[in-house]
């Protein structure tokens, strides 16, 4: 028996010895270098933008989040669509209400979705009816924003973006805005789902054109319009519930080549969205996760094992082995060193680092019932719809 658990020990050690050096640095957590006045000040040329919110049943947020849009100091054209996805809690009113408030009344449009086609998730499809109403509201948008309702943005967000997609001549610019973390639950939980995240995606992959490695974080895209199009448009992924990646990936690989994209964690840009409860992070992670694994049970059954590997296994070990099980100890310090990174960004002590193993347990939990409710028929559920694919019986 002593010998398995030294086996596995060591198994864990090599893994984390390549996770550190061999995964693209996820985990170095840098927000991108800010683009100084002097230097947004000297661009001659700025093209129009045309932000899209979808917003269904976001009335609490909505008036701040579209707020921090339209005081934007943007010097090109900008405006702001909100696409009310049959709200039935006054989110169109508190979006108009936050624009008289500011004076800004003629940088909004708010417009209703129509009824929800089959085989379209709920906001692709609200970011398909806000697209439109460019076209037919007769705006100027060489670029669009796609942002959600719940974003907080710093006043020079759409001026940074821009600059930052012409300099480096990228076709897509995200980022992975700061969730909230205020609440005991969010300081215990949430910076491990961007760990996760990154871990999944590495950011510097993302970035570099040569790697296939696609992704972005839906709550703030900068998107050019053309190469949008030329991606097949937003109805490419009509019935995609991880629809950020899923965009990412259409972007970079149009074509059958690799074209410029790029993704970073968020220095100001936060997400309004309180998470004071830990039934409210299961069920945001519960949404998707199985959707992550392409709905296989084998995928499932690899992550889980995986996930008790890598996680679950070293502290264990240490624990029962005591200084026998140090190749154990050894994958549990590079665990904290790799997790140190995501913790500051968050402004949290590293001391948190060694609970990781019992926040990647809450997180295979929630895939775990990602998985059962996706066989109950109720996957993918957000806002009281359900939008999973029906299993094939």
């Amino acid at each position: 028996m002593n010998a398995v658990l030294f086996a596995v020990s060591v198994v864990s050690l090599v893994i984390w010895v390549v996770l550190l050096f061999a995964r693209g640095g996820f985990w170095r957590t840098r927000p991108p270098a800010f683009l100084p006045a002097g230097q947004l000040e000297a661009l001659t040329e700025w093209p129009a933008v045309v932000a899209i919110v979808p917003a269904r049943n976001e009335a609490d947020v909505i008036g701040q989040a579209i707020g921090t849009l339209l005081v934007q100091e943007y010097a090109g054209d900008f405006h702001v669509i909100v696409v009310d996805d049959h709200s039935t809690d006054g989110t169109a009113d508190a979006a108009r209400a936050a624009a008289l408030a500011l004076g800004r009344p003629e940088r909004l449009t708010v417009i209703e979705a129509a009824a929800l086609p089959a085989g379209w998730s709920g906001k692709v499809w609200a970011q398909s009816q806000g697209i439109a109403a460019v076209k037919s509201l007769g705006l100027a948008a060489q670029y669009l924003l796609l942002t959600d309702a719940d974003i907080g943005h710093p006043p020079d967000a759409v001026a940074q973006l821009v600059a930052r997609a012409t300099a480096e001549g990228r076709d897509l610019v995200s980022l992975m805005v700061r969730l909230r973390c205020d609440s005991f639950w969010e300081k215990a939980l949430i910076p491990a789902f961007v760990f996760f995240f990154a871990k999944l995606y590495p950011f510097a992959w993302v970035n570099d054109p040569r790697n296939k490695t696609a992704a972005a974080a839906g709550g703030c895209m900068l998107v050019r319009r053309d190469a949008l199009e030329e991606a097949g448009g937003i109805e490419s992924i009509r019935a995609e519930l991880i629809d950020d990646c899923s965009l990412a990936a259409r972007i970079k690989h149009r074509g059958g080549g690799r074209h410029p994209i790029r993704l970073d964690v968020a220095a100001r840009s936060v997400s309004l969205r309180p998470y004071d409860s830990p039934r409210e992070i299961w069920n945001m992670i519960a949404r998707t996760a199985f959707t992550q694994l392409r709905y296989s049970p084998w995928l499932l059954a690899g992550t889980l094992v995986g996930m008790a590997l890598i996680y679950l296994a070293p502290p264990v070990i240490a624990l029962v082995r005591g200084a026998p099980g140090w190749p154990a100890w050894l994958a549990w310090a590079a665990m904290c060193c790799a997790y140190a990174p995501m913790l500051r960004y968050y402004g949290r002590s590293p001391y948190w680092a060694p609970a990781l193993p019992l926040v990647a347990l809450f997180y295979v939990g929630a895939t775990l019932a990602s998985a059962v409710r996706y066989w109950r028929g109720k996957g993918g559920q957000w806002k009281a719809r359900v939008q999973a694919p029906v299993q094939d019986r």
